[in-house]
């Protein structure tokens, strides 16, 4: 069973609100014990899941939850990225490489799944978005 042991949660609701996601990101990565390469990995997948929050949530508002986990002897880090927004219409689309609406690179969600250990979304028009991802340390 996973438990977790520390939870901080963070309003985002402009590009201000960034660094104080990544800023507790990189602490919660550290108590979990992540070594550089997966606490950098983390870090940067929760900065644009955040990022997109500010793009495309309803007033760029929404919020993280940040866990430290625990299972046995391994230890982790999870973020829960929620906003009430539009929701994405096609997700399939917006999972592949080089799909943008925003004029950006397009490596955004599916890049984000790439960097981290485990990665889910929960999204449908009209019902906002829900981002879960956790890295584990090695």
């Amino acid at each position: 069973m996973t438990g977790s042991t520390d939870v901080h949660t963070v309003s985002i609701g402009a590009e201000s609100d960034l660094l104080r996601v990544r800023t507790t990101l990189r602490a919660e990565s550290q108590v979990a014990g992540l070594g550089l390469t997966s606490a950098t990995k983390f870090i940067t997948a929760g900065s644009e899941l955040a990022r997109n929050i500010v793009r495309y949530a309803t007033h760029g508002q929404g919020e993280v939850l940040i866990e430290a986990l625990e299972e046995g002897a391994r230890k982790g880090v999870r973020a829960t990225f929620t906003d009430s927004g539009p929701g994405i219409p096609d997700l399939d689309a917006a999972m592949s490489d080089n799909f943008t609406t925003g004029g950006g690179l397009g490596l955004g969600l599916p890049g984000s799944r790439r960097l981290v250990d485990e990665f889910s979304i929960d999204t449908g028009p009209g019902r906002g978005t829900t981002v879960v991802i956790t890295q584990w340390g090695r």
